[in-house]
C-alpha cells in the first residue's frame, strides 16, 4: 500500500512539472497579448503573424482595420492573434 501511494504522489508531482513548464507560459503569453491588443490605439503600427507590417486605421470590438500600402485594407478579426507586435506611434517620433 505504501509503495502505490509514493507512485501516486510520485506521478502528481510529475504533472505539477509538466504543468509548471508548459502551461504556465502559455497563459503569460496570453495575458501578453490580451494587454498589448487592449492598449492597441489608431495609428499604431502592427506586425502581423504573415510578417506584414501596416498601420492601425480603424478599430472595433469585433475587428482591427489594417492599412498595408496605398490604399490596401485587411480587417483582422481580434479574437484571432493574427497581430504579434504593436509599436506605438509617439515612440517612433
Amino acid at each position: 500500500m505504501g509503495t502505490m501511494l509514493t507512485t501516486v504522489i510520485v506521478y502528481a508531482v510529475f504533472i505539477g512539472v509538466l504543468w509548471w513548464f508548459l502551461m504556465r507560459p502559455q497563459k503569460k503569453e496570453q495575458k501578453r497579448l490580451q494587454l498589448m491588443l487592449s492598449e492597441m490605439q489608431v495609428g499604431d503600427t502592427v506586425l502581423t503573424t504573415s510578417g506584414f507590417y501596416g498601420v492601425v486605421i480603424d478599430i472595433s470590438e469585433e475587428d482591427v482595420i489594417v492599412e498595408f500600402g496605398n490604399n490596401k485594407n485587411c480587417r483582422i478579426p481580434m479574437q484571432k492573434a493574427a497581430i504579434t507586435q504593436v509599436e506605438k506611434a509617439d515612440a517612433a517620433e
